[in-house]
């Protein structure tokens, strides 16, 4: 195994959480291929500078609270990073239910104020559209757009 790289790699994943994928494609961009690069990740993930499950809470965590992401759009970006659903399930449930419930009447309180429509029924789909777009369940933002009414 190349020393030098695996330092590399190592404090490449140190300095932030990483997944496999992306350690792999940096190794690759390094010039370290196949099976080089394959027990250089076994040797990370053996000792903790690389932890899947680590990453999908730490991730979902994140942008729930500092894009006020929905799940749907949380899951989606867990699923193009290359996790696997046990991981992503893992990462879901670091999202409180109510802090979530919160952030979603926040956002309608917040959006409604703004927009100044006369009609509310284009009012009520303008935020709709708003919030769904941001991740967020399609079913829970309705019931809770009625239950604002």
């Amino acid at each position: 195994m190349n020393k030098p790289y695996l330092q590399k790699a190592a404090g490449f994943c140190a300095y932030q959480e990483r997944t496999q994928a992306e350690v792999r494609d940096r190794l690759y961009e390094w010039g370290i291929r196949d099976d080089e690069a394959e027990e250089m990740i076994v040797y990370l993930i053996e000792n903790n500078y690389l932890n899947e499950e680590r990453f999908a809470k730490a991730y979902a965590g994140g942008k729930f609270r500092m894009n006020q992401w929905g799940r749907v759009r949380i899951k989606h970006e867990m699923r193009y990073k290359g996790l696997s659903d046990y991981c992503i399930k893992i990462g879901l449930a670091e999202i409180d239910e109510d802090d979530y419930l919160e952030a979603i009447k926040k956002m309608i309180n917040r959006k409604a104020n703004k927009d100044d429509f006369e009609n509310p029924y284009l009012k009520k789909h303008k935020l709709a559209r708003y919030i769904i777009g941001k991740g967020y369940e399609q079913e829970l933002v309705w019931r809770l757009l009625d239950e604002k009414e």
